[in-house]
């Protein structure tokens, strides 16, 4: 629990998955690169959170943010995942969601500490993150937060 905040963050559970699985648009919910279809996008997240829902593959996890009146209001998917370069663990974070209406109320600040307690916890060197270039709410976030670019991912269709 983010005391601060009122934010509990549980693990989910079976009984989450429709609510986890209703966030996604909002993983899309921002301009997009042009080349990249909203529709399509958000079925790629969809099918790739589906999966670690139901396969619960070692190393993934999946959080609930409830606040104190027992309303969920985020979801939250972890990898430790094997640091390219080091070889060290590291703490991904995979999807960071709030439900409408939670903008800017601290569940996504209260998420990330919860990410960044887990990956003490877990002996992780780092905590990572991708966020789409016009996803500015989330950026601003991150970056008020200590996150900074480490790698730029660029991409060019091809005809």
């Amino acid at each position: 629990m983010d005391q601060q905040s009122g934010i509990h963050i549980r693990l989910a559970d079976a009984g989450d998955d429709d609510f986890i699985l209703g966030l996604v648009d909002r993983f899309v919910d921002f301009e997009l690169p042009r080349w990249r279809r909203r529709g399509e996008t958000a079925e790629g997240i969809r099918r790739d959170i589906s999966r670690h829902l139901r396969e619960q593959p070692a190393g993934s996890h999946l959080f609930v943010a409830e606040d104190d009146d027992g309303e969920r209001v985020g979801f939250l998917h972890l990898q430790l995942v094997t640091d390219f370069f080091t070889g060290a663990q590291n703490c991904h974070i995979s999807d960071l969601v709030t439900t409408p209406g939670h903008d800017g109320k601290g569940v996504g600040s209260a998420l990330l500490a919860y990410s960044e307690r887990f990956a003490r916890e877990h002996h992780c060197r780092h905590v990572t993150l991708a966020v789409f270039e016009g996803n500015a709410r989330a950026r601003s976030l991150y970056e008020r937060k200590g996150y900074g670019v480490e790698l730029l991912r660029m991409a060019k269709p091809v005809k």
